[in-house]
Formats: structure tokens, sequence, C-alpha cells
């Protein structure tokens, strides 16, 4: 369906589980988004490993009824003969935590890969029966740091107005034309997107979640009013707060938390939503258009800035907390990190305009401040 180049996009994380998977006698865990490109980074790690492997699809009846059994010695006749078991989509298998938990403990020298998305954990299959024996990694859509191990600066500027527009899912990066792409995004915006929500919870107005989305899309660097997105769709606020916690851990979206030390002054309760790829933002409101007609590039920029920087700090093991200020008069800041006790502040522009740091902000918590734009975004995100 979609014409495709051929070409190898280098995954941060690929160095680090395969040293795990040598080193470490633990469970190594993938999940993230859908078409995000966990199977295929498994499969260069398994390749570059070089153990015999048994690759298991969890689409396949055969498999699920022997890796839901809890018997050990079924499980041992599945993997006999094999260094490391390789397990896609995971999630798919019923009880696959208390049988990972007994490949582990029973066969120590089995090294075990398992992808899945992110119901894999939200359900709880995983996370408690496998306490102390995983090693969890997640994989987003792809980063321009990845990207940077592809191409060098002068190619990154060059399609950035691509990324902005298309984002970065890789089969949107190797599709050659922007109708492609286009109809990609459109194939996955409709039904993967939702599968992790829908498999793992069971959602009574499944579209009142594509219709959130549409309204996040359209707010994108504004704060976000529970109230008012309840009003909108015809929800109470439990049902929205639960919808938008189940967009978060499938890796739609993300939150950015109102910061503050001085409520009196600066508002506390309030949040901003964010998308992991802005391809997904831009085709829930059908605007693929180019930047130059566009009248949200700022709010664009803005989101792509911010979701680069989280991936940033995911892939750099860097255990840090991201924000936005804004006082009740109306001073802003678009983005916050606070690093034990320093907080470093953000404007993110787009175009040429200027900004000084607010002198609220200034006396309140010092003088770490900087412009973040096209001239030098690339240092903050990579």
């Amino acid at each position: 369906m979609y014409h495709t180049t051929i070409m190898e996009i280098s995954r941060f994380i690929q160095s680090k589980i395969l040293s795990d998977l040598k080193q470490l006698n633990k469970v190594v865990l993938i999940y993230g988004p859908r078409q995000a490109g966990k199977t295929t980074l498994s499969k260069r790690i398994i390749q570059e490993i070089g153990l015999k492997t048994l690759m298991v699809n969890a689409d396949q009846s055969k498999y699920i009824d022997v890796l839901s059994s809890r018997d050990l010695n079924t499980l041992r006749s599945l993997v006999a003969g094999y260094d490391l078991l390789f397990i896609d989509e995971g999630q798919r298998i019923p009880e696959i935590g208390i049988n990972l938990k007994i490949l582990h403990d029973e066969l120590p020298e089995l090294k075990i890969l398992v992808t899945g998305s992110s119901s894999f954990l939200l359900s709880g299959r995983v996370s408690e029966s496998l306490a102390g024996r995983k090693i969890i990694y997640t994989l987003l859509p792809v980063s321009m740091q990845e990207l940077a191990g592809n191409f060098n600066s002068f190619e990154l500027e060059d399609q950035l107005e691509e990324r902005l527009i298309f984002g970065s899912y890789p089969e949107v990066i190797n599709t050659v034309n922007y109708s492609a792409k286009e109809e990609y995004l459109r194939d996955i915006s409709s039904s993967f997107i939702f599968k992790d929500i829908l498999e793992l919870e069971m959602i009574k107005y499944p579209f009142k979640i594509r219709d959130l989305l549409k309204i996040l899309a359209y707010q994108v660097g504004s704060q976000v009013s529970i109230h008012e997105l309840g009003n909108k769709l015809g929800l109470n606020r439990d049902t929205v707060e639960r919808y938008l916690f189940l967009l978060e851990q499938s890796f739609v979206i993300f939150k950015l938390p109102a910061f503050s030390h001085n409520p009196r002054k600066e508002i506390s309760k309030s949040q901003k939503y964010y998308f992991y790829d802005t391809g997904i933002r831009n085709i829930l409101i059908d605007n693929m258009k180019y930047l130059s007609d566009r009248n949200d590039a700022g709010a664009l920029w803005e989101n792509f800035i911010i979701a680069e920087r989280r991936k940033y700090l995911l892939y750099n093991q860097k255990n840090v907390n991201g924000y936005f200020w804004r006082t009740y008069s109306g001073t802003e800041i678009d983005y916050v990190e606070s690093i034990m006790d320093e907080y470093y502040a953000y404007e993110v522009k787009f175009g040429k305009s200027k900004a000084k740091m607010p002198a609220s902000w200034s006396a309140e918590y010092g003088s770490n401040f900087q412009i973040i734009s096209r001239e030098n975004y690339m240092q903050f995100i990579t």
C-alpha cells in the first residue's frame, strides 16, 4: 500500500537492551505505542546477539496455549534447545506474567525478550508477577536524536517541516510521497491508536475518545479544563479523567502540569496536553498544510520541541520533571524543568520574536532562562 525506502533508523536504546540481555538475568520488556518499531528493533537485537532464538508470534493459538499453561514441562518443551525466547505482542497471551516468571525462575539460562503495547503493563499481567525480574524499555516514535545517527545537521534541518507536519513514526519517515504518508497516518489514527484502550477497558462511548483527542489537538499549548472538556463531550469529570489517563498510558498524549511553589500567585491546579507525535495530532484535525499556510505553527512547534525533549530525557535516563508556569496575572513560561533544587525555564519560539525572562520568575526561582528557537533547538533535544 505504501511506497517506502529502505533505511535502517538507529534506535537509541538498542545497545542498552543488547547489553542487558547479555549480562543480566532479567526478562527484558520493550513496550510503547503500536507501529513505533518494537518488532524491527527486537529483530535487529536478535541478529546482533547471535543466540539460537525461538521467535513467537503471539497471534498464533499454538503459542498462546503453551505460554498461558502455567505448566513447567509444557513451557520447557517449547523452549528446549533455544538460548533466547522472543515473544512479539505479549499482551495477547493470557497470564503471560506468571508464565514468564516460571520460565525465568526455572530456566535461568534462557534469555527472554518480550514486546508489548501499553495494555501489556496496564492490565497488571506483568508488573506483579515479574517484580524484581524485569527491565522495562519504552520505545516511542523516532526521535530527532535517533535521526541524527542517519542524517547530518543540514539534512535534519531540511526535513524539519516534514517532521512537524507528518511526525516521526518509522513508516512515515520511510514512506516516499506525502499523500502516502497522510494515508498511513489516517490508517493508524483510526485503528491502531485505539486498540490498546479498547482491548484493556470496556469503553462505553469509544467515539468520544476521538472527539476528546480532536479537542486536545486544537488546544495544544493551552491550558485544558477538565470541566470544559466534560461539557463539550457530554461526559462527567471522572469519565473524562479516565479517558485522558488511558490516552496517556497508550502513548498518544502526555500531560504537562502547572509548576507552582506560590499558589497565591501562581496557577497550581491546571494542565496542558501534548501529542507524542505531531503527525497524529495534525491528522486528527485534518490539517496537513505547509507551515506557511497554517495559523497554528507556533503551537505545533511547541508540541514538537516539548515532545522531543521528553524522548531525549527518557532515552538518556534523566529523571527530570517537566511543567509549564503561569501566574494569575497572565505571565507564562512554556516549559520548566525541575532538577533537584534547581529550576530551568524555557520559552519556545518558532519565529524571530524575542522573549525576556519574567521578573516574577527571576525573583522566585533564579535566572536559569533560555529561548528555544530554530537557531538552537537541536542542542536542546539531542
